[in-house]
């Protein structure tokens, strides 16, 4: 399992934009395939964006299409979800997560987790 910590979260003005970044201690990074998760209050985790290990294949669920990008920088480690046109039911704890093998969407088949970052959007 890889060690991942994010960062880049915060408060932010509706239509405003915040990158997160999630750096990983994992020599074998470009092997996994990495995703963003978030954790709205009083929700269930949900899938918001994957991406495959070369970084060609990019992946999103509908709601943040055309808002977000993911992408990630392979001599670095790191991956990285640019967020823009935000909104506040964008509100949540924003997980990166990693996994081997094939890209997936549910938060049950990642097996590497960090700790979360709080983004808020205001009204």
């Amino acid at each position: 399992q890889a060690q991942l910590v994010e960062s880049g979260g915060g408060l932010v003005q509706a239509g405003g934009s915040l990158r997160l970044s999630c750096a990983a201690s994992e020599r074998t990074f470009p092997y996994f395939v990495m995703a963003w998760f978030r954790q709205p209050p009083g929700k269930e985790r949900e899938f918001v964006a994957a991406v495959n290990g070369n970084g060609a294949g990019t992946y999103y669920t509908d709601s943040v299409k055309g808002r977000f990008t993911i992408f990630r920088d392979n001599a670095k480690n790191t991956v990285y979800l640019q967020m823009s046109s935000l909104k506040p039911e964008d509100t949540a704890v924003y997980y990166c997560a990693g996994r081997t093998g094939v890209v997936r969407t549910t938060y049950a088949d990642f097996s590497s987790w960090g700790q979360g970052t709080q983004v808020t959007v205001s009204s």
